[in-house]
């Protein structure tokens, strides 16, 4: 793989815990973009992981891409869950939307200013926040959140499709 093609990667990082019903919403979404590419392939260069909220693994999972692409779940004040809120970082460091966190120790945007710190951002960042309904112990979502996984894989599609670079 020559330079050009590293440095245009596009990863889809799906934060959270399996173990915590709705934390679990960004490795959903990853496992099923991964069903979806065994049908139809997702533009070369994109990668697919899942992390726990530790934020030197996800500083380190978009190392070196063009485009991060981050699913993780939120708590918010008052709660709509299943509420998608969708944050691009263009230049100026993000803030969680008005009343919510990560449902992490370490929130998204903390790891984000620790990047920024580090000149280890990677070339763009966009993030998905899922509003949660349960972080307790267990498997499985609710079903506002398990709800809200078709169409954010769709717009992640879509997002992957208008940075993918052209002939690929």
């Amino acid at each position: 793989m020559d330079d050009s093609a590293a440095v245009a990667r596009i990863a889809v990082i799906g934060v959270g815990n399996d173990y915590r019903h709705d934390d679990g919403v960004g490795w959903a979404v990853v496992a099923s973009l991964a069903q979806r590419e065994k049908r139809r392939p997702l533009p070369h260069g994109t990668r697919l992981t899942h992390i726990d909220g530790d934020p030197t693994r996800l500083i380190s999972a978009w190392e070196d891409v063009r485009l991060a692409i981050v699913v993780d779940a939120a708590h918010a004040h008052p709660a709509r869950p299943g509420h998608v809120h969708r944050l691009r970082l263009d230049g100026a460091l993000p803030q969680s939307p008005r009343g919510a966190t990560s449902s992490h120790g370490f929130a998204l945007d903390d790891t984000v200013r620790l990047a920024h710190a580090l000149d280890r951002l990677p070339g763009g960042l966009l993030i998905y926040a899922v509003e949660a309904a349960d972080t307790s112990l267990g498997s499985g979502l609710s079903p506002q959140v398990e709800a809200a996984v078709g169409p954010l894989v769709h717009r992640i599609e879509e997002d992957i499709m208008r940075h993918a670079p052209a002939g690929r």
